[in-house]
């Protein structure tokens, strides 16, 4: 089972040498970013700051910055076993389309009998010290000033609490959130985001929107506010599902909502409607700074924390940082789930270097000509699949994770004047390569074998690739140490 809370799993980790602690005082501004930049690209443990600049909060950094690390936080061994889970589940059903999905997300509700057990304020440890009004400070939490041209310092990993004004349902998302004041939150909310969507509910009613924010949470929790979930999906009913058990909740203080019981800091708060500030520039996870843009801005009325807290971050930038792991479980976990809504995909890969939503290599047992460009369009029209800008596909004898294999079969099996599609649609909000914001070209390679039906019509057909003889690659196999190799 994945771990309750975020300080026994720090435990766990340095009890086997995967956590370093930093015993020297450090700065936030670009110090504490570039240690964790260069240790998270060399592969390096979870770090534990104990003195950072300005704050008595330590700081635990780069805890999910390998599979291993984001496996074991979750109680898994592997990808997989969520994936075989959910696909288990779905049999022998296999309902299609978001009702399907939908349907499917109730079964693993009842199975891991969600909603989330509530505790007493009594009871939660996140509440054991509450702060109200002037008491607020949100100086007092350590937040980074990363990359050079940011504009102002941010919280990369707390986790944004809403819900629907008219239909109650629960969002939970994790968004960058811009420290302007000792009182003042920036939301950077984009257009796609369902949060986004509460909030513009709200100011259309003319209310204020309430929000909590929770830092520190039980893994299963940080990792399924990442998921990109139908907005009418519940987070803390997959993250029950990942955990085994059910997610300890407790009422906020101020605002309507409930939060993890064993967060390690909340702040909880009410956007006006309209009120607004400039947030960013901000070094972000596709590896270039996103521009300045108004967010709304959110007012801090209530601070709860543990009585010795920590906060917990991350560093994003330039590929590969601690998105990896987080969007691998993504793309492993949601493979059956996009099977439902595509049953032809064998199976995909969404690079890293893409920032995983620029690049799909899907892989399909081709059975009619043109199969490929049908699938192009159809993951066009799945759900947050809609932002990808690059879709290639190939045979389902293709590994898509071995992207030299798939570089090989795009580079050498396509005709662009044929096998290129080229269409325009929505795009990611942080996208700066479209010439205009949320909407740009994106592209189809068709890199799998070509068939006399769909034009192909030179002497001899399709070549066939160059494989050894299995015979006597087997013969080699066996005598391979004689040869003194």
């Amino acid at each position: 089972m994945a771990y309750d809370d975020l300080r026994s799993l720090l435990r766990a980790l340095e009890r086997e040498g995967d956590l370093k602690r930093i015993k020297v005082e450090v700065d936030p501004y670009l110090e504490i970013g570039e240690i964790v930049d260069r240790v998270q690209k060399a592969g390096g443990p979870a770090l534990l700051f104990e003195k950072v600049k300005g704050s008595s909060m330590p700081l635990a950094m780069n805890v999910f910055g390998t599979d291993r690390r984001l496996l074991k936080a979750l109680g898994l061994k592997s990808y997989g076993e969520i994936s075989d889970k959910i696909g288990g589940l779905l049999k022998p059903e296999l309902p299609h389309g978001f009702v399907g999905v939908r349907e499917a997300f109730g079964k693993l509700g009842a199975m891991t009998h969600v909603p989330p057990k509530k505790v007493k304020s009594d009871n939660a440890p996140v509440q054991e010290v509450v702060l109200r009004g002037d008491d607020v400070d949100l100086d007092a939490l350590p937040a980074l000033f990363t990359w050079p041209q940011d504009g102002g310092s941010f919280f990369n990993l707390g986790l944004t609490h809403t819900k629907h004004p008219e239909t109650g349902i629960r969002n939970l998302g994790l968004y960058r959130l811009q420290r302007h004041d000792k009182r003042t939150i920036g939301m950077h909310w984009q257009i796609h985001k369902d949060s986004r969507n509460h909030y513009q509910v709200a100011a259309r009613r003319g209310e204020r929107l309430p929000v909590a924010i929770a830092f520190g949470c039980p893994p299963a929790v940080t990792y399924a506010s990442t998921a990109p979930l139908p907005g009418d999906i519940d987070e803390y009913l997959f993250a029950g599902f990942i955990a085994g058990k059910r997610i300890e909740m407790v009422d906020c203080k101020t605002v309507p909502l409930q939060v993890p019981a064993q967060a390690e800091v909340v702040i909880e708060g009410w956007l006006e409607p309209g009120e607004m500030l400039p947030e960013g520039p901000f070094g972000d996870h596709t590896g270039f700074y996103t521009p300045q843009e108004p967010f709304p801005a959110l007012k801090i009325d209530c601070v709860t924390m543990r009585k010795r807290p920590l906060l917990q971050s991350i560093v994003v930038g330039r590929p590969p940082t601690e998105d990896g792991p987080l969007g691998r479980a993504t793309e492993r976990f949601f493979l059956p789930l996009l099977k439902i809504i595509i049953p032809d995909i064998v199976d995909y890969h969404l690079p890293e270097a893409g920032g995983f939503h620029n690049c799909a290599i899907v892989s399909i047992d081709k059975k009619y000509p043109k199969h490929a460009q049908k699938v192009m369009h159809a993951v066009w029209g799945a759900h947050m699949m809609s932002l990808t800008k690059l879709i290639v596909v190939v045979d389902a004898d293709c590994d898509v994770h071995d992207l030299h294999e798939v570089a090989w079969r795009a580079l050498g099996n396509t005709d662009y004047a044929r096998d290129l599609t080229v269409v325009e649609g929505p795009v990611d909000h942080l996208d700066h390569a479209s010439y205009q914001q949320f909407w740009g070209g994106k592209a189809g390679i068709d890199a799998t074998k070509k068939w006399p039906e769909e034009g192909y019509t030179r002497d001899g057909g399709w070549p066939d690739m160059v494989l050894s003889d299995p015979d006597t690659a087997e013969r080699v196999t066996k005598r391979w140490k004689e040869y003194g190799l």
